[in-house]
């Protein structure tokens, strides 16, 4: 696994054909291209860590770019020969790693649907963060994820963020109970309607 870490450039030259330049570089071949005129519009927040609950091991990397070690430990075996991606991961101390170019499609939301529009791999960014469904995220996390949504929205036509959870109910329960939605949207500033309504805190 080769990566390549980009400094703090200044707003000009943020992106390079749709990759983040303040991430390390970590290229997945899990991915695809959008739909033809496919306007990408929503972002989609998870929760991962390998194995469950246990972080900094590298085994996060390692699975988006299809070097996992299935033998390392028991719980691999359950998801042996999984081929998934997202274009970004944000690890428990905030550092931002990409995988996937934001203008290519990568495969992390799986079946969903969002206010009645399916397959949101389709327009969607997914953005993972470190951890485990019900439990609390760093303070350096929510820094690094307001940064990392900002800059997206400066490029990107979004409109919308929802979570795993969100458009795949029942099925995914991440980010989880342990993601405060209201602090990033005090951090972000951004208007309420763009968070799910369930999240939603009014002063």
């Amino acid at each position: 696994m080769t990566a390549k870490q980009h400094g703090y450039p200044s707003q000009a030259t943020t992106w390079d054909a749709g990759w983040l330049q303040i991430a390390t570089h970590c290229p997945s071949p899990n991915y695809g291209p959008r739909p033809d005129n496919t306007e990408i519009d929503l972002l989609v927040l998870h929760s991962i860590s390998l194995p469950p609950g246990i972080y900094g091991t590298g085994d996060v990397q390692r699975l988006f770019v299809n070097q996992l070690d299935w033998d390392a430990h028991p719980y691999f075996q359950g998801i042996r020969g999984l081929k998934v991606s997202s274009h970004f991961f944000i690890t428990r101390s905030g550092a931002i790693w990409q995988f996937v170019s934001c203008d290519d499609r990568a495969w992390h939301a799986g079946a969903s649907s969002w206010q009645g529009r399916e397959r949101c791999n389709d327009y969607s960014i997914g953005i993972e963060l470190e951890g485990l469904e019900g439990l609390p995220f760093e303070a350096a996390q929510y820094t690094s994820l307001a940064q990392v949504c900002q800059c997206i929205r400066n490029h990107y036509p979004i409109r919308q963020m929802a979570g795993h959870e969100h458009i795949a109910p029942g099925r995914k329960q991440d980010p989880g109970s342990g993601f405060v939605w209201h602090q990033l949207q005090q951090m972000l500033n951004w208007p309420p309607a763009m968070f799910p309504p369930s999240t939603i805190q009014t002063p």
